[in-house]
């Protein structure tokens, strides 16, 4: 229970008192939760600071310079100004090109921090492949056990039956822990699930990454990177079921049955505001996912991808120190408008590694060698290209509003809107 300061209080029963909130206070910042989460020595005195400071070393995978702490970029003549970090506040964030694996510009992209439900990217990357979209299931009540308290929910029920793409629906639009959840269930339960996400994390060099919870939601050790988000979100994009639930705004989800035997639906909108828009925010140009999330531990945190021509961006931002709403998504769509502005006139400053296996300047034992690597990349770049020019994100993505039908734009391997986008509030705090 809270202690209570009564008018009658002893003035050395309040001192006592406030020290002792002051020392639960520090507590918090150096609890369990941030745990895998270095820190550069402090300059006062050896007193932990209030705003973690990135690790003097990180991780070199993708080059050198992505292993150093503060804002990377190498401009040359007539590039626009990047922002400053009175508009980027984001602990970490990254720039980079979607097809070549480019890094135009970032700040701390290999910092070790919490990733909230960005992680149920990586999530689709192990599990999305492994069951076609048609195949039903019908939910055992041990299925939805073991949820964080708070957790985003798309509102699946026990005992009734859904489709693969129902449960995928429910985790890229509503972030469902509960979807989450069950698809985990099919594929052998959350501890098999989650050491499959870790093999998978290797294998696609996500050096960075300590699984711990499928969905994303705050637990001890859990952590990711900047650097990492992104390249859950380039490989999954080279699956055409991913970038059809990525791109998706608005769709049905299946409710209960009736007394007249039919089972209702009910609409469901993605949390992603680039994507969705907001009161307060409109959808971005060009914008086609990829996946957002906000936890205590994590904050906010966004990767996002877009297009505009002939140019794919992918940008990650997490934790922005600025707390005002849709923070995550305003900071990202800064970093949007500058990676397109500066195309052509920044040098890379690192790339995003191939899997294992894929020869684009893969694993940290090269990582080093930032500028060989750089160019591997930009050499195998058809490898990557290919599933977007070929399939296009959204094609054949049907999204559903009000009952009404419509076709993502196809031929474009990003499309610059999604009709019928709506905004609005997610409707109460969730832990993503």
């Amino acid at each position: 229970m809270p202690t209570t300061l009564s008018a009658h209080t002893s003035p050395s029963a309040v001192r006592a008192v406030r020290t002792v909130a002051a020392l639960a206070s520090s507590a918090l910042l150096v609890s369990p939760l941030l745990a895998g989460t270095a820190y550069a020595d402090p300059k006062d005195g050896g007193q932990v600071p209030k705003v973690p400071a990135p690790p003097v070393k990180m991780s070199q995978v993708g080059g050198e310079r992505l292993g150093q702490p503060g804002v990377q970029v190498q401009s040359k003549a007539g590039a626009p100004k990047l922002p400053d970090d009175k508009e980027i506040t984001a602990r970490a964030w990254i720039v980079s090109d979607a097809e070549t694996g480019e890094v135009l510009a970032a700040k701390n992209p290999h910092w070790q921090l919490a990733p909230a439900s960005t992680l149920k990217m990586l999530f689709a990357d192990t599990v999305l492949p492994k069951f076609p979209k048609t195949q039903k299931y019908t939910v055992k009540p041990a299925d939805l056990a073991g949820m964080g308290a708070g957790s985003s929910l798309v509102g699946i029920k026990e005992n009734l039956t859904y489709t693969v793409h129902d449960l995928w629906l429910g985790v890229f639009l509503r972030s469902g822990n509960d979807a989450v959840h069950t698809l985990s269930a099919m594929n052998g339960g959350t501890a098999a699930t989650v050491k499959q996400m870790q093999q998978r994390a290797k294998e696609l060099n996500a050096t960075d990454t300590h699984v711990v919870t499928p969905d994303g939601y705050d637990a001890p050790g859990q952590v990711s990177s900047a650097y990492d988000l992104s390249l859950f979100a380039r490989a999954g994009l080279q699956n055409a079921d991913f970038r059809e639930y990525c791109s998706t705004a608005s769709a049905q989800f299946p409710g209960e049955t009736g007394k007249d035997g039919k089972r209702a639906t009910f609409g469901i909108q993605n949390t992603n505001r680039l994507l969705s828009g907001d009161y307060d925010i409109k959808p971005y140009p060009g914008i086609a996912g990829v996946k957002n999330g906000s936890t205590t531990n994590a904050g906010s945190t966004f990767t996002g991808v877009a297009q505009h021509g002939d140019r794919k961006l992918l940008v990650t931002v997490m934790n922005p120190e600025k707390k005002e709403h849709n923070e995550a998504y305003r900071e990202a769509a800064k970093l949007f408008d500058w990676g397109f502005a500066a195309d052509g006139k920044v040098e890379p400053v690192g790339h995003l590694v191939g899997p294992k296996g894929s020869g684009e300047g893969e694993g940290a034992g090269g990582a080093k060698n930032g500028d060989q690597q750089t160019q591997a990349a930009l050499n195998s770049g058809s490898g990557w290209g290919g599933p977007w020019t070929a399939a296009g994100i959204g094609a054949g993505a049907v999204v559903l509003l009000g009952g009404v039908a419509f076709l993502v734009r196809r031929r474009r391997p990003l499309p610059e809107a999604v009709q019928g986008r709506r905004g609005g509030a997610d409707g109460g705090p969730r832990k993503e």
